[in-house]
C-alpha cells in the first residue's frame, strides 16, 4: 500500500515538475541573496581564477616536456618544478579564499530565511497551523535551509566555475591540437540530452523525498511528545511499525535517487574517459609519425585529465541543484501562505444567504440594546450577527456558529454554556482573532475588533485555555508572558496567588524553574492554574477563559474561584463553563444551541425557564450530533 501511494505521489510530482522551471524557481533566492551579492560574485570570480590557474600548469609541462627535459636542461627543470609549485599554491589559497568569502555571508542568508519563516509562521492563522503537519513545517525550517545553503556555497558557484573552466580548456586544447580536441568533444551531445533527461526525473523523486522526510519528522515529534500515551497503552510497537514503513518508504525513495544520480554520473565518467583513451591512442600515433611533439601531447592529456573534476561534477551538481530548487519550493509554499484578512465591517460571506433576523428571548432583551439589532454600538464585549465556518468548509455548508447576537456589558462576566461540540470554544477563539469572522462583527467598548492591530487588540484581551499550553522555560517566564513588558515579581506573585499556583514557590528553584517541554513536568492541574495566572497576570480588560477549571480538585477550585471573583469585577468576562460552580462565577449565562445564542438569563432564571439548561446543568448532554461536529465531518469527507 505505501509503495502504492508512493507511486501516485511521484506521478503528481512529474507532472508539477513539467510546467516548473528549477532556475525560475530558485531565483526567488535572490532577495535574500542580494546583500550578500558582493562577496558571492567576488567568490565565484576568485573560484574562476583558481581553476584557470590550474590550467597552466599542463602548459608548464608542455614547456618542459620540448624544453628542459628534451634538451637535459637540470636547471630548467628546477625552474619549471618550482613554476608547478608556485602554480599548485596559488590554486589552493584561491580556494581558500573563496571558502573564506562565502562562509560567514551564506551563514546569515540561511538564519535571516529560517527567522523569516519563523515570524510569518506566527502571523499566518490558526486555521493554518490546524492543516500542516507540524513535522513539515519543522523539515522546512531545518533541513530544507540547510539544502539552500549547500546549494549557494557549492553548486550555484560551482555551476559558473566547471563551465568556465570547461569552455577555456576546450579552447586550450583545440589550440594545442584540433583534431584530438574533437575526439574529446565527441561525448558533448549524449552528455547533455542525458543531464536533460535526468534533470525532471530526479527533481520529482527529490520532491518526494523532502516531503517523506517531513512525514517521517511529524512522526518522531508526535511519539515523543505522545509518549506518555503510547506507553500508557503499549503502543509502542504498533508505532514502530509506522515509523519502520515510513522508514522504508523514505529508503526507497532516496534509493530512486541513488540509481538515477549513478546512471548519469555511469554516463558522464565513461563517455569522456573512453574519448580520453581514444585522444591518447591517436596522440601517441601523430607523436610516433612526428606530426605531434610529445610535450604537446601531454598538455593536451594533463588539460584533458584537470577537466575530468568538472564534467564529473556535473551530475551531483545538477543533483544538488534539483534538491535546492524543491527546498525552495517547499519554503516559498509556506511563506506564500497568506494571513487571514478581516472581513470588512458589516459583511457576508461571498454566496452565503441572508440570515433572518430573529426575535430575542425574552430574557435577552433589554430596554437599552434591543438583541435583535445589529447596529447600537454599546460598551464591553459585543457580537453583532456573528457567523463562522472553517475556511476550508464549502461555502454552502452550515456555518458552525449563525447569526450570534449578543451583548456582555462593562465589567460584567458572562458565562457560555452548551453541549459539547456546539462551538463554545471557537466562539471565545473569535474575540482575540484566532480564527477570523466568516461574517458580522465583535466590538470592545463599541471599536470593531478588525479595525484594530492584532497587537493592540491582544493587549486589551487575555486568554485561558481549557488545553493549557507551556513553554520550556520557568514558571516565572511563562507566567509573565500575558504581563505588560514592565511587569515585576509583585505582579506575578498577585497572579500565582489569584490562579493558587502558589506551588510554583516550592519548586527546586521557585518561579525561576524550568518547567520542560509542554509542561509536562507539572500536573494537569498546576498548569491549568499557572495558564490561568498567565491570563490575569496583565490585568486585561477584557478576559475569555476556556473551562480554565476542568482540571482542578474540588478544594483547589473553590479556592481558585474565590480568587477569582475580584479579578471578574475589575474586568469583562466570557468564560466557558460546564459545570454549576463555574457558571456561578459569572453575572449571567449565555446558552449556546444550534449556533445560535438560544436563551441569556442568570443561572437561576435559566434552571426555572430553560430545559435545555437545565438538563446541561444535570450533568448529562445530548447525544444528538451537533453543527459543529457535523461540519468537522464534513471537512474531513
Amino acid at each position: 500500500m505505501p509503495t502504492t501511494r508512493a507511486t501516485a505521489e511521484e506521478a503528481d510530482q512529474e507532472t508539477e515538475i513539467k510546467d516548473r522551471s528549477a532556475v525560475r524557481t530558485l531565483l526567488r533566492l535572490w532577495p535574500y541573496v542580494r546583500p550578500v551579492r558582493a562577496r558571492l560574485f567576488t567568490a565565484a570570480f576568485v573560484a574562476i581564477i583558481a581553476s584557470c590557474v590550474g590550467l597552466v600548469i599542463p602548459l608548464v609541462l608542455k614547456w618542459m616536456v620540448d624544453g628542459p627535459v628534451a634538451d637535459r636542461d637540470l636547471a630548467g627543470v628546477w625552474l619549471g618544478a618550482l613554476y608547478l609549485l608556485l602554480l599548485g599554491l596559488t590554486e589552493a589559497l584561491l580556494f581558500g579564499l573563496r571558502r573564506w568569502l562565502i562562509a560567514r555571508p551564506l551563514a546569515g542568508v540561511e538564519a535571516s530565511m529560517r527567522a523569516d519563516l519563523y515570524r510569518h509562521l506566527q502571523r499566518l492563522p490558526v486555521a493554518f497551523h490546524d492543516r500542516w503537519a507540524s513535522g513539515q513545517l519543522l523539515s522546512r525550517g531545518t533541513t530544507d535551509l540547510m539544502l539552500l545553503r549547500m546549494f549557494l556555497a557549492f553548486p550555484l558557484t560551482f555551476l559558473l566555475v566547471n563551465a568556465v573552466t570547461i569552455l577555456v580548456g576546450v579552447i586550450i586544447m583545440l589550440g594545442q591540437d584540433w583534431t584530438l580536441g574533437l575526439i574529446i568533444l565527441g561525448p558533448a551531445v549524449p552528455v547533455v540530452v542525458t543531464c536533460v533527461v535526468f534533470e525532471k526525473k530526479y527533481a520529482a523523486v527529490a520532491r518526494l523525498a523532502q516531503d517523506q522526510v517531513g512525514d517521517l519528522t511529524t512522526v518522531v515529534e508526535e511519539s515523543v511528545l505522545g509518549i506518555r500515551i503510547i506507553k500508557g497503552f503499549g503502543r509502542h510497537r504498533s508505532q514502530a511499525r509506522a515509523f519502520r514503513e515510513l522508514s522504508r518508504t523514505l529508503r526507497g525513495t532516496e534509493l530512486r535517487k541513488a540509481r538515477l544520480l549513478s546512471t548519469i554520473w555511469g554516463v558522464i565518467v565513461t563517455l569522456p574517459e573512453l574519448a580520453i583513451g581514444a585522444a591518447l591512442i591517436v596522440g601517441v600515433v601523430q607523436v610516433a609519425d612526428g606530426e605531434l611533439s610529445a610535450g604537446t601531447l601531454v598538455a593536451f592529456l594533463s588539460t584533458a585529465l584537470a577537466l575530468r573534476w568538472p564534467v564529473d561534477s556535473i551530475g551531483f551538481l545538477l543533483a544538488m541543484s534539483q534538491e535546492a530548487a524543491t527546498a525552495t519550493e517547499r519554503y516559498f509554499e509556506v511563506m506564500d501562505a497568506k494571513p487571514e484578512t478581516a472581513p470588512a465591517a458589516g459583511s457576508r460571506a461571498a454566496g452565503a444567504a441572508p440570515v433572518p433576523q430573529r426575535a430575542a428571548p425574552p430574557s435577552e432583551q433589554r430596554p437599552h440594546a434591543a438583541a435583535g439589532s445589529s447596529t447600537e454600538q454599546l460598551g464591553g464585549l459585543q457580537f453583532l450577527g456573528v457567523r463562522f465556518r472553517y475556511p476550508d468548509a464549502p461555502a454552502d455548508t452550515t456555518p458552525i456558529l449563525d447569526h450570534i447576537d449578543l451583548h456582555i456589558r462593562p465589567g460584567e462576566s458572562m458565562a457560555l454554556v452548551g453541549a459539547t461540540g456546539s462551538g463554545k470554544t471557537t466562539l471565545t477563539a473569535l474575540v482575540p482573532r484566532l480564527h477570523e469572522l466568516t461574517s458580522g462583527r465583535i466590538t470592545l467598548d463599541g471599536e470593531d475588533i478588525t479595525e484594530m492591530s492584532r497587537e493592540e487588540l491582544r493587549a486589551k484581551v487575555s486568554v485561558a485555555f481549557e488545553e493549557p499550553t507551556l513553554f520550556s522555560a520557568t514558571v516565572g517566564e511563562n507566567v509573565l508572558m500575558g504581563a505588560r513588558p514592565d511587569a515585576d515579581t509583585p505582579d506575578l506573585d498577585r497572579a500565582l496567588a489569584i490562579a493558587q499556583a502558589d506551588f510554583a514557590h516550592a519548586l527546586p528553584q521557585g518561579t525561576a524553574t524550568q518547567v520542560g517541554e509542554q509542561g509536562l513536568s507539572l500536573s494537569g492541574g498546576q498548569r491549568q492554574r499557572l495558564a490561568l495566572a498567565r491570563a490575569v497576570v496583565g490585568r486585561p480588560r477584557f478576559l475569555v477563559l476556556d473551562d480554565p477549571l476542568s482540571a482542578l480538585d474540588v478544594h483547589t477550585e473553590a479556592a481558585v474561584e474565590a480568587a477569582l471573583r475580584r479579578v471578574l469585577a475589575e474586568t469583562t468576562a466570557l468564560i466557558v463553563a460546564h459545570r454549576p460552580s463555574t457558571v456561578l462565577l459569572a453575572d449571567r449565562v449565555a446558552l449556546l444551541s444550534g449556533g445560535r445564542i438560544a436563551a441569556v438569563g442568570t443561572h437561576h432564571e435559566l434552571l426555572r425557564t430553560n430545559a435545555e439548561y437545565a438538563h446541561l446543568m444535570s450533568g448529562t448532554e445530548e447525544s444528538e450530533p451537533t453543527k459543529e461536529s457535523e461540519q468537522a465531518e464534513e471537512v474531513a469527507r
